[in-house]
């Protein structure tokens, strides 16, 4: 329905036909230079996917030194964020584990500290949990709501529909490339107004 699409276009992998991001047009945007569109990027917004995309050959916290030194960071200064950063999603004590070592939740949260120790304006989440066994899918929440309580902006494209009531500020519900509905979470799970919104509602929701 265009979700993966709108946050991909906002971080700047896909070039939009249209529209403003962080106040600059982007014709205006795509004309820079490679190398002031890629610090654009570094700058704004930390991309976390479905399938973690983390290098098999590197540690944990190799993983996130390695992006932090692509915004000049010297290798002591990347390695103490990167560290601070993992601790904060609760893997200080994997920091020298290779992706093979960890479980799929861990996996995750490796890729969630290598995008927040760029301190990025945002993190965007593409279904994060949606690669992950069901016991895991937890883990993984519980660190984006302690990021979310700790002030962090974050759009994430996800079907947990509980973790969007609990967490979310706003709604958007997409269809065919279309945004039909926003609003928050209350009024949209409680009084839905579109009618293509009520019926995924009562398919996911029984509502």
């Amino acid at each position: 329905s265009g979700k993966s699409t709108l946050i991909a276009a906002l971080s700047g992998l896909l070039k939009p036909e249209d529209g403003r991001v962080d106040a600059l047009e982007v014709d205006d945007l795509w004309k820079l230079s490679t190398g002031r569109i890629d610090k654009f990027r570094l700058d704004n917004c930390g991309f976390i996917f479905q399938g973690f995309n983390l290098f098999p050959s590197l540690t944990a916290l190799q993983q996130v030194e390695t992006v932090l030194k692509f915004q000049g960071l010297t290798s002591g200064q990347a390695r103490k964020r990167a560290t601070t950063a993992l601790e904060e999603v609760g893997l200080g004590h994997r920091l020298h584990q290779r992706p093979a070592a960890l479980s799929g939740g861990e996996k995750q949260r490796v890729a969630i500290a290598r995008a927040l120790a760029m301190e990025p304006k945002a993190l965007l989440f593409d279904e994060p949990t949606s690669a992950l066994d069901p016991e895991m899918i937890k883990e993984v929440l519980d660190t984006m709501i302690e990021l979310a309580e700790g002030g962090m902006t974050m759009l994430c494209v996800t079907h947990e529909m509980g973790f969007a009531q609990a967490v979310a500020n706003r709604v958007i519900f997409m269809d065919q490339g279309q945004i039909v509905e926003e609003n928050t979470p209350t009024e949209f799970f409680n009084n839905p107004k579109s009618e293509r919104t009520k019926l995924f509602l009562s398919q996911i929701l029984g509502h």
